[in-house]
């Protein structure tokens, strides 16, 4: 167990790190994720109001579907990023990291307009999510429906028990993310369990859940972007609705598009033994200093180092860069994510 957004949070069960990433990759793997927020905006004009605030354009979706997006601040570095679910005109829900679910919102409640409510679920409601290619067997052993596309949700029940399943993760394989309020939390954790007994299932922490996203290249807040890293630094442009009239930080995020980020966000592939981690220097084989990671680990389904990092913008895909590891130079090459061949659809 370890501290990790202001809860204690199961670092790895008895199988270990590497044995969990395997599962997820090969498998299924089971993650006990309810330190994540619950949030919903509610009201007439709750559709309008979020999409006024967050990046992503919510005309991309219909209700029933899933959107990643960001919460900026008005100098477009990202509050956090989240996962927004559209069931209608007067309700949206979203789902923000453990550690800045009071922050947003505390934020959204100073930005609602009058009839717009922002109930916080965060203590009253649990997810599980279930990742890997045996995912949706699991599910179906417990009757709860599999046959969503990716980015989608169904509000269905189990055992009496309001449960949420959307075909979401944060590992790269298919999955499903599973909310569920807290008295059903327990029971229906043990019956995923027991269902996937037969498929190769283990319970996994946060050790196999950087591994895994470190290999998709996928962004953790905190590290990867944060209040001074913005969406067009991180790469994470993909996610904004450029041509909406409106979201916060868009007059910054616009005018930084138009000048060009001065760093910009790359995968670093280890050509040697090495393990880079976050906040180590990354430079050009003569010396000069051209960035730094902002994420790092060894990847298990490649058995090498690999790192997320905010470049100078003159570095280039097939760089040959040095990463310093603790007073060592570790060789890299410069990537872009994924570094793996997999896909959570």
């Amino acid at each position: 167990m370890g501290p990790f957004g202001g809860w204690d949070m199961p670092i790895e069960y008895t199988a270990g790190t590497v044995a969990e990433h395997t599962a997820v990759r090969t498998a299924v793997g089971i993650f006990d994720v309810s330190h994540m927020g619950k949030v919903r905006i509610l009201g007439t004009g709750a559709y309008a109001f979020a999409n006024r605030v967050f990046t992503n354009e919510l005309d991309r979706i219909k209700p029933g579907q899933a959107q990643y997006s960001m919460l900026c601040n008005e100098s477009g570095g990202v509050i956090d990023d989240l996962i927004v679910y559209l069931v209608s005109d007067e309700e949206v829900r979203f789902i923000p990291n453990a550690g800045n679910a009071s922050t947003v919102v505390a934020h959204l409640e100073n930005l609602a307009p009058a009839g717009i409510v922002i109930e916080n679920n965060h203590l009253s409601q649990g997810i599980i999510a279930v990742q890997g290619p045996n995912a949706s067997k699991v599910l179906s052993a417990l009757g709860l429906p599999t046959d969503r596309d990716y980015m989608a949700f169904v509000d269905a029940k189990w055992n009496d028990f309001e449960v949420s399943i959307c075909r979401t993760g944060y590992t790269g394989e298919p999955g499903y993310e599973l909310v569920i309020e807290n008295a059903g939390l327990v029971a229906i954790w043990a019956a995923l369990l027991k269902a996937g007994t037969d498929l190769g299932i283990l319970p996994c922490g946060l050790g196999a859940r950087d591994t895994l996203r470190t290999e998709m290249g996928y962004v953790l807040h905190g590290q990867d972007i944060n209040p001074e890293i913005s969406p067009v630094q991180a790469k994470t442009g993909w996610a904004v609705g450029w041509n909406k009239p409106e979201f916060s930080g868009k007059a910054a995020l616009t005018a930084e598009k138009a000048a060009g980020a001065k760093r910009v966000a790359w995968g670093l592939l280890a050509t040697g033994r090495g393990i880079p981690r976050s906040h180590m220097q990354v430079k050009t084989i003569s010396g000069d200093v051209v960035g730094e990671t902002t994420s790092g680990t060894f990847s298990p389904t490649l058995q090498k180092g690999i790192a997320l990092a905010l470049l100078s913008p003159d570095v280039a895909l097939g760089d040959i860069l040095l990463v310093d590891v603790r007073g060592r130079d570790l060789e890299v090459v410069v990537t872009k994510p994924p570094f793996v061949t997999t896909s959570p659809k």
